[in-house]
């Protein structure tokens, strides 16, 4: 429990780090990228906060592996381009290993919109054991560890709400061109189904959203990548919530899509999803 504590107060300054170095770049003169398509933005603000993360983790964990969003180098000097040996692409079944996303809801920050994060989640044997959600734009730090989720270091849980007229979900994920129809009839689902619907831009946000009661559930039926979903489901289960695949088996980290939600009404949740994919 000790190493649990120890691994999750470093998530949690490890995030911290991170988000400083892209909060001080925020909406300036920004370096922009694409990746798989016009709207998948990358920047060197990305990378640079990703080398604190890492930095920051390496001081305490030196020989644990990493998955990370953006390319992992060694760090051994400013213009170094050596890879990693301690780079993974999946989190192993045994063994230690951190999860980052230096920002999440990259769209949102080259936006200047504040709803971005740097996420973390320190993951032992396959498990997540604690992880952290910075939202540097607006200051506030979702830390989750062995016995509590806290936001500010106040204690969070999910929201108590029981009837889905009266939940506010949110759909997550990023839909192709060619795939729009699924993205509509997620959203045509949540709107008949629950009282509000939320699009927030960050799958990282949301999760932290569910886990302090701000959003009553998530829907993503999509792929999604560790980064974007590891830290937040950890901290939903510990907040007191229920993470699933589409299937409403447990999530894991090769389950199709994800379904988050306080745990009231988790069925309906379910539902929403497979009216999408009808």
């Amino acid at each position: 429990m000790a190493d649990e504590h120890h691994r999750a107060a470093v998530a949690e300054r490890a995030a911290r780090s991170g988000g400083v170095v892209a909060r001080e770049a925020f909406r300036g003169d920004l370096v922009v990228e694409t990746k798989a398509n016009k709207n998948d933005y990358v920047t060197e603000t990305d990378r640079d906060a990703q080398q604190q993360v890492v930095a920051t983790i390496r001081e305490e964990f030196p020989d644990d592996g990493f998955v990370c969003e953006e390319e992992l180098t060694q760090f051994v000097g400013p213009e170094s381009d050596a890879d990693d040996p301690l780079a993974l692409d999946a989190v192993p079944d045994s063994g230690a290993a951190w999860v980052v996303d230096p920002i999440d809801g990259t769209a949102n920050f080259v936006r200047g919109l504040h709803t971005w994060t740097t996420s973390v989640a320190a993951t032992v044997d396959g498990a997540a054991v604690g992880s952290a959600t910075y939202l540097p734009a607006t200051g506030d730090l979702y830390a989750a560890g062995p016995e509590s989720v806290t936001r500010d270091g106040r204690t969070v849980s999910v929201s108590d709400r029981a009837d889905p007229e009266t939940f506010a979900v949110a759909p997550v994920g990023w839909w192709d061109r060619d795939d729009r129809t699924e993205f509509g009839d997620l959203c045509t689902a949540v709107v008949e189904r629950f009282g509000d619907m939320r699009r927030i831009g960050s799958f990282q946000a949301t999760l932290a959203f569910v886990a302090d009661g701000g959003l009553d559930g998530a829907i993503c039926t999509t792929p999604m990548y560790l980064w974007d979903t590891v830290a937040g489901v950890h901290m939903v289960r510990e907040a007191g919530g229920t993470v699933t695949g589409l299937d409403g088996e447990p999530w894991e980290f090769d389950s199709e899509g994800l379904v988050a939600s306080n745990g009231e009404a988790h069925d309906e949740l379910l539902a929403a999803a497979a009216d999408a994919l009808d």
